[in-house]
């Protein structure tokens, strides 16, 4: 879902405000530190290069999905008076007009259920620890499990 500019650039914000907070520990302590912060973004550079930073990064992004993640989209979704439904997620994902649009494209039809299919159900591709995938694999099969319940309810079906 759309993000304000403060939400996308809180990684970098987060950095400076932990160097300012770590002044006067070793130098390369307080950049790994800040390395870490700065690199956990799901759609941001740089890419994590220290396992701690592939762990904050990992963390961030397990916060994403499951039962919270739904919770968090629908809840996005409610309170700017989006749509909460529009159509079955695996249709939107084999469906060439849906699958190449942006949140902006879509504006309004943007749905909880497009941002499972675009972010949510690929966030597990992109973790770097074996606990983390371990742990996103349940939170990703309660995912699909939840929005194939919400497409059969919507459209009628048993």
């Amino acid at each position: 879902m759309a993000e304000s500019s403060g939400r996308r650039d809180h990684h970098v914000r987060g950095a400076e405000i932990a160097r300012r907070i770590l002044a006067g520990h070793p130098p390369e302590f307080v950049e790994a530190v800040a390395h870490a912060i700065e690199a956990h973004r799901f759609r941001a550079e740089p890419p994590p290069r220290t396992l701690e930073a592939q762990c904050l990064s990992d963390a961030d992004k397990l916060d994403a999905i499951g039962a919270v993640g739904i919770a968090r989209v629908f809840a996005y979704a409610g309170a700017r008076g989006t749509a909460l439904w529009r159509r079955p997620w695996r249709a939107i994902a084999t469906d060439g007009g849906d699958a190449v649009a942006s949140p902006q494209a879509l504006g309004s039809h943007y749905t909880p259920v497009h941002e499972f299919v675009f972010k949510l159900n690929r966030i597990p591709q992109q973790l770097y620890t074996a606990t983390a995938r371990a742990i996103a694999a349940e939170r990703q099969a309660f995912m699909v499990a939840f929005f194939d319940r919400l497409d059969k309810e919507m459209t009628g079906e048993r």
